[in-house]
């Protein structure tokens, strides 16, 4: 028997323990709760989804590479369902970050489909159905229907469809009727008609809804330059949104090469026309790291807020080596259709972070078309020293920090252990890294969607380049992510950035932008000056801008419209002080205004200034 004193003590010793283990637990269920509620806000251009591989092996003359493009987007029970070019299925998500594929050829033998790919798909929604149907010149291809697409159930809804069509674009409008946009190519226009929504049959003829008319919109002009080398403008991608009882017929021109790819819109009273074009592109990015915004379509969220998701280029390894950027989209107070593509791809906040009502409060605004309320991370390693493990010959280390994603950096080989280290130069705020891997000496045996692959590494930061702490550790990932996004919970300091490679699905270990995001702890860029637009005389198409350079920024954004207060298209223009801009309806006058850009933010808008 112990005495009472021992007993007491034993009994509080053991109380102790209780408590402490107690609030061990308790500690533990906060943490844990702490980082399970934490969601990530943000997401970043390229969208970070497994692009497969060039399906067709005459497309791959310069080695295999990711390849998709033409990209179609509808929410649909909740989630989003995303389509696009080649991809021998399609993607769906409940928060338009984590995308998961679906496995599935839609194209049958009849078809034509040798290799089964799903090209330039139209998908609509019509009551609780969903169709996709892929391009085709013939008449025997399949419409596909499904009430439960991502659980991958699919039937024929006409195992032949008569009308054929490339590049289509269903719309169903709200009295019930049914409607097929199509058209690519450089000698004819788009065409619309209504179709039987029982039979698919088509009601009358195809009409002819648009043509583009480069000669007044020099956007719609051919070539890199603008200058109409070797052909004439494409026009093709046709889709339709309805908006305030008016229709707005979207197109993507001139070309899907080049930097200036972009979707136009005309808008009409009624679904198959007339239609009165909006002077300049609905979505335009011809500058910055990831390049053009054309052949896409426009969708809602779940909140209401309008997206437009659409084609960005890289076009090195092929013609079309192509990329899907997402942009904020909307109708301003005039009904003016606007996408806003300024910082294009910088993070942009998530549909979670947006919950907006515009003024009339029948319509979400998203992201204002005046650029404010975006994710206010700056780049902070544009051109900035670079460290790497070794270097395969001309595929220099500074290509993974010179904001051109058809440039890159290789390693020598895809080892454990090869890096790249980028030195922003001064310690600063660290909130986001974009990982950007490039094609380097793909596998042959990479056809269509490789499933399985994935890539692994670690991301370190570092305040002296000496002592490395982890950021990210993703050795054991086995998901493919080729754009990788890291959003970080709680924002660093640090000098240094260092990626290791772990693990790469094919190919060297190459990077053709290692980006990272945040605020690099000084000064703003100063106010731009002399600004100045001169319009050229004998082509009111194009004009020479120019200004002074601003000793501190290393990056411009020019906002120009056809109204002051509607400044809806943004060029940005990094290391030069001139532009020659060769994108304006030669009927118009217009309204400029510039921005400068560094790692600290951004400089007040210069005041408009007006081109006749």
């Amino acid at each position: 028997m112990l005495p009472a004193s021992v007993f007491q003590l034993s009994t509080v010793a053991a109380l102790r323990s209780k408590i402490v283990l107690l609030l061990s637990i308790g500690l533990l269920c906060v943490a844990y709760a702490t980082q399970a509620q934490y969601k990530q806000q943000t997401y970043c251009n390229p969208i970070n989804i497994d692009y497969g591989y060039t399906p067709i092996p005459n497309f791959s003359e310069w080695g295999r590479h990711r390849a998709t493009a033409d990209p179609v987007i509808v929410t649909y029970k909740g989630d989003y369902y995303l389509f696009s070019t080649n991809q021998w299925g399609y993607w769906w998500s409940n928060d338009m970050l984590n995308w998961k594929f679906v496995s599935k050829k839609f194209l049958r033998p009849w078809n034509g489909g040798v290799y089964d790919e799903l090209c330039a798909p139209a998908i609509g929604v019509i009551g609780d159905t969903m169709i996709v149907f892929g391009s085709t010149y013939t008449s025997n291809f399949t419409i596909w229907m499904s009430t439960n697409p991502k659980a991958n159930e699919w039937k024929p809804l006409v195992d032949s469809f008569e009308m054929g069509g490339w590049d289509p674009g269903f719309f169903a409008d709200d009295d019930g009727k049914l409607y097929m946009y199509n058209g690519s190519s450089n000698r004819y226009p788009l065409y619309g008609i209504e179709l039987n929504r029982k039979t698919m049959l088509p009601k009358g003829y195809r009409k002819e809804m648009y043509f583009l008319e480069q000669e007044r919109y020099g956007w719609q002009r051919f070539g890199e330059n603008m200058d109409n080398t070797f052909l004439d403008p494409f026009i093709e991608g046709a889709t339709m949104n309805k908006h305030n009882g008016k229709y707005y017929l979207q197109y993507g021109a001139p070309g899907t090469e080049f930097s200036g790819y972009a979707d136009g819109v005309v808008v009409g009273d009624n679904p198959l026309g007339p239609f009165t074009p909006q002077s300049d592109p609905l979505s335009y990015k011809p500058g910055g790291f990831s390049k053009g915004a054309g052949h896409g379509a426009t969708f809602k969220d779940v909140n209401g807020n309008y997206w437009h998701v659409s084609t960005s280029i890289i076009c090195v390894k092929n013609t079309f080596e192509r990329r899907i950027g997402i942009w904020p989209a909307g109708f301003d107070k005039d009904d003016v259709m606007w996408c806003n593509t300024a910082f294009g791809d910088y993070p942009h906040y998530l549909p979670s972070s947006l919950n907006k009502k515009s003024e009339s409060g029948a319509e979400s605004s998203n992201i204002l078309p005046s650029g404010g309320e975006g994710v206010p991370w700056m780049l902070l390693n544009y051109k900035k020293p670079v460290l790497v493990s070794s270097t395969l010959a001309s595929y220099n280390p500074n290509n993974a920090v010179d904001e051109n994603i058809k440039t890159y950096w290789s390693a020598a080989s895809a080892s454990k252990g090869e890096f790249i280290q980028t030195d922003l130069g001064n310690v600063s705020i660290i909130n986001a890294v974009q990982i950007n891997y490039a094609d380097q000496d793909v596998d042959s045996s990479f056809l269509g969607k490789s499933l399985g692959v994935f890539h692994q590494y670690k991301l370190y930061y570092s305040l002296d380049g000496k002592k490395w702490t982890v950021l990210k550790d993703k050795s054991n990932n086995k998901t493919d992510v080729p754009h990788e996004y890291v959003e970080l919970e709680k924002p660093v300091h640090a000098r240094f950035i260092k990626l290791e490679n772990i693990h790469m699905p094919t190919g060297k270990f190459a990077i053709s932008g290692l980006r990272v995001f945040g605020n690099g702890n000084g000064i703003k860029p100063k106010d731009v000056e002399n600004f100045i637009v001169l319009r050229t005389e004998k082509d009111k198409r194009s004009a020479y801008l120019k200004w002074k350079p601003v000793n501190n920024a290393y990056a411009y954004n020019i906002y120009y419209g056809i109204d002051p207060q509607k400044l809806y298209t943004c060029i940005m223009v990094h290391d030069f002080n001139e532009y020659w801009l060769k994108t304006m309806d030669n009927q118009k006058a217009y309204y400029f205004s510039i921005e400068a850009i560094n790692e600290n933010g951004v400089s007040q808008k210069s005041p408009v200034l007006k081109a006749e």
